[in-house]
């Protein structure tokens, strides 16, 4: 090691998932929208202003917070937006994970968590889900120095009910609660409800699934003005411009169309229901995703051979090598020509496993 190397901040990175770039490719495996954004984000895109190019945007962000306020019947100043959730969550790490308990999150869930705390030299503990994938709520009542699960929860696509999740925030009055929203629109009740009545709680939403807004990178938090005012604070001692101009408009323009918003939803949703189905006789089994993908195992194959029996065919899926998850595969809900094309191959792989495991006993 050379002598500067002491000094550097070592961590293990997050790995996202592929993206690769294939003729002909179905992409299951980052949980995008399969549809186009709302068709007033074209327009605002051929619209925008070539000259606001040569300034700073607006700090503030007040073109999407204001449209954000609307929407979701709030105020300005209990919304927070950044550049996509991953954004606003490390922000919310930074600002509220201080002390010297450790923070609390699920040993199954969204990887990014300990990567943030190892970053941000945060102290914490992972506490286990139960065999169907459920937070198991008494874990969390113990002393610690914050809270952090998604809801539903990522890579299971369970979710927790309201109760429960008032429940946890009930026993953490004392610290800052964090509810990750990424994936509430497909499915479960939002604990935006429950802002004004805990002023420890944050909830963090993204455009990324639902709005179809992936390439984009908006994300924002709900909270008491208090949280909001804290956020704002770090971030500008971090960085004053984070919104760019673009996502601006075309975060306001996603918002515009609602109803638009509503179809994409129920169109995925009704996707995600129907495959359910499928998968069943098909042998797989997984639990009751309220999101926009499916976490399915199956008895007689395991996930890492049909991972890459997929991959052959380009279709991509993702797989993760981990304690208790890794004979799972999470698949996102696609188009219906997408899901269809999935199934297929599944049905034609399982028979042909099935006809050579014949071969074999006969």
């Amino acid at each position: 090691m050379k002598p500067w190397e002491k000094n550097v901040r070592k961590v293990v990175p997050y790995v996202p998932g592929e993206q690769p770039n294939q003729i002909g490719m179905i992409k299951l495996n980052t949980n995008e929208n399969p549809y186009p954004p709302a068709p007033g984000v074209r327009e605002a895109i051929k619209n925008l202003e070539s000259d606001r190019m040569r300034l700073y945007p607006d700090p503030t962000a007040d073109l999407l917070v204001s449209e954000l306020a609307d929407f979701y019947h709030l105020d300005k100043d209990q919304i927070f937006v950044g550049v996509g959730s991953d954004d606003v969550l490390a922000m919310c790490f930074l600002t509220f994970f201080n002390s010297q308990r450790p923070i609390f999150f699920p040993d199954i869930t969204y990887s990014f968590y300990d990567v943030w705390a190892d970053v941000f030299r945060i102290p914490y503990e992972c506490q286990p889900l139960d065999e169907n994938f459920a937070i198991v709520k008494e874990d969390y009542y113990k002393p610690n120095g914050g809270v952090v699960f998604p809801n539903p929860n990522a890579p299971t696509g369970i979710g927790q009910n309201l109760s429960d999740i008032e429940d946890i925030i009930r026993h953490n009055q004392d610290v800052v609660v964090i509810v990750d929203e990424a994936y509430i629109d497909f499915g479960g009740q939002s604990a935006l409800e429950l802002i004004d009545r805990y002023e420890n709680l944050l909830v963090v939403q993204t455009f990324s699934k639902s709005r179809s807004l992936a390439g984009v990178r908006i994300g924002y938090a709900f909270g008491n003005r208090t949280l909001i005012k804290y956020l704002n604070d770090v971030k500008y001692s971090f960085n004053s411009y984070t919104m760019n101009y673009p996502s601006l408009v075309i975060g306001r323009a996603a918002l515009a169309d609602r109803a638009y918003f509503e179809d994409t939803k129920a169109r995925i949703i009704a996707t995600r229901e129907r495959v359910k189905g499928e998968l069943s006789e098909l042998g797989f089994t997984f639990g009751d995703s309220q999101s926009n993908f499916l976490f399915i195992t199956h008895e007689k194959v395991a996930a890492r051979e049909l991972f890459e029996a997929l991959k052959i065919k380009r279709i991509y899926v993702r797989y993760f090598n981990k304690p208790r998850i890794d004979n799972y595969l999470r698949v996102t809900i696609g188009t219906e020509e997408e899901m269809d094309a999935l199934i297929a191959f599944l049905r034609k792989y399982l028979q042909e496993k099935e006809t050579e495991a014949s071969g074999e006993n006969a």
